[in-house]
């Protein structure tokens, strides 16, 4: 290791490595709003398209697309998928002893391929 090179391990969540005030909840939204645009590409919708199926202006999607939807509560995320087709299934388990806190995990399902038609 070179010297006077100061580095961080991280914990794996970089909004909990920044000093989030809520880490598990900004890196969820994160994930959340990421499977959102992934969907959009997949249908091959533009922006405009996609602005018409959420009831969204185009300028807002764009720019919460881009810069994520941190001041939109999970729920709206959630109502947002599910305008997409996609259930959304919440599932609360005992944090493990091994891990340092409880966790919000996103996990998005393989599934069938995504249609491309509205």
């Amino acid at each position: 290791m070179k010297e006077g090179v100061d580095f961080h391990v991280s914990s794996g969540n970089v909004f909990a490595d920044l000093g989030h005030p809520e880490p598990e909840v900004a890196l969820a939204k994160t994930q959340l709003t990421a499977l959102i645009r992934t969907i959009i590409d997949q249908r091959g919708w533009s922006e405009t398209d996609a602005a018409s199926v959420l009831q969204l202006e185009r300028a807002e999607l764009s720019a919460r697309l881009e810069g994520g939807f941190g001041d939109v509560s999970t729920e709206r995320l959630f109502r947002l998928l599910t305008t997409l087709d996609h259930n959304v299934e919440i599932t609360a388990t005992p944090r493990d002893p091994s891990q340092l806190r409880a966790t919000i995990t996103v996990r998005a399902d393989s599934g069938p391929a995504i249609a491309g038609s509205r």
